[in-house]
């Protein structure tokens, strides 16, 4: 439960991992049922984790609720919500594929000798060495995570943008041979989290994703990861809007842990802009002003740019309903105003 809390005060939205293992706790009958209508689910409106990443939260309650009763499962977190790309670095055995699905649209003559290229972690540093810049599983600037299997989760900021998971370097959208994405779509394992193969651990002293430098993000979108913004609200939720982060730096307002806090909740109040009924908005966008409360009360965050924030998002999911908002927003705060929130150090 420990990851899990942590995870979710860096505003990451967490989910149950099944017990020794790196992939989501299974469904319940009724959710593998055939038909199954994911949008429609009762399980996601009550609480429970069916459905995997779709079931993540920032919600306190709820993480006790999960992890109290089950401190035997893992920890995943939904990075899409979270605003993360992580470069998934892998080093398996495999026979070397054809030179086009190395470094996918980059060519790579036949004159050039690649003995000794086995992994990720060599193609990935031959894309950053066409750049001139050190590769990202060497970049002690931003989270590592290293896995059980001896690959690599190098965890960076999204920016704000709807970046897209990618897996290998089949016949779609892929960065490099053995180098996968995760962003949005998808999950990562949680740094601390305990599978039969072995730990999940963090390199070094880092723990804070850093930005997605340009170079990367420029191959991300040169490969095919970066949704169209006319295409983005067809295929579902996407993070904070950067102004609304901006309206807490604007009114004064937080720390970086604290931005980071509120910023995931408002993703979750945002991201109802795509599902017009059924997405629980009134609760999530309660627990953001419950959460910013807590923040304020904690003298985290100043009062007026919580509620600048949380009234941008509010009005992003639900144009028009600025009455039903405010009272929500109002009643959230005076409620998490009587419980400071603990984050532990500024940062």
């Amino acid at each position: 439960m420990t990851t899990a809390k942590w995870c979710a005060r860096q505003g990451w939205p967490v989910h149950p991992l099944a017990a020794g293992r790196k992939t989501p706790v299974g469904n319940c009958a009724a959710c593998r049922a055939p038909g199954h209508d994911r949008a429609a689910c009762d399980c996601l409106r009550a609480g429970r984790w069916c459905h995997g990443f779709h079931a993540a939260t920032l919600d306190a309650d709820r993480v006790e609720q999960w992890w109290g009763t089950r401190p035997d499962l893992g920890v995943g977190v939904a990075t899409g919500p979270a605003d993360l790309v992580v470069i998934d670095v892998d080093a398996h055995g495999r026979e070397l594929p054809g030179r086009d699905r190395l470094l996918p649209g980059i060519a790579i003559s036949a004159g050039i000798d690649l003995t000794g290229l086995a992994n990720g972690f060599h193609t990935l540093g031959v894309l950053a060495a066409l750049h001139g810049v050190t590769s990202p599983a060497d970049d002690a600037s931003t989270l590592r995570v290293r896995t059980p299997s001896g690959g690599l989760h190098v965890w960076y900021h999204g920016g704000g943008r709807r970046w897209q998971c990618s897996t290998g370097s089949g016949g779609g959208r892929a960065l490099a041979w053995q180098v996968d994405v995760r962003a949005h779509g998808g999950y990562i394992v949680a740094p601390g989290t305990v599978t039969s193969a072995g730990v999940y651990r963090a390199l070094g002293p880092v723990r804070e994703p850093a930005p997605l430098p340009d170079w990367l993000a420029g191959e991300l979108e040169r490969t095919g990861h970066l949704v169209p913004e006319t295409a983005a609200a067809a295929i579902g939720p996407r993070p904070v809007p950067p102004r609304a982060r901006q309206a807490v730096l604007a009114a004064g307002g937080g720390d970086g842990v604290a931005q980071r806090v509120l910023a995931g909740v408002l993703a979750e109040v945002a991201a109802c802009a795509a599902v017009p009924e059924g997405a629980a908005f009134s609760e999530k966008l309660n627990r953001a002003a419950y959460t910013a409360g807590g923040l304020v009360a904690a003298g985290r965050l100043t009062e007026d740019a919580a509620t600048r924030a949380l009234r941008e998002a509010a009005e992003r999911a639900r144009p028009g309903q600025e009455s039903r908002c405010g009272a929500i927003i109002r009643s959230g705060l005076s409620a998490g105003l009587a419980r400071p929130l603990s984050l532990g150090g500024r940062g």
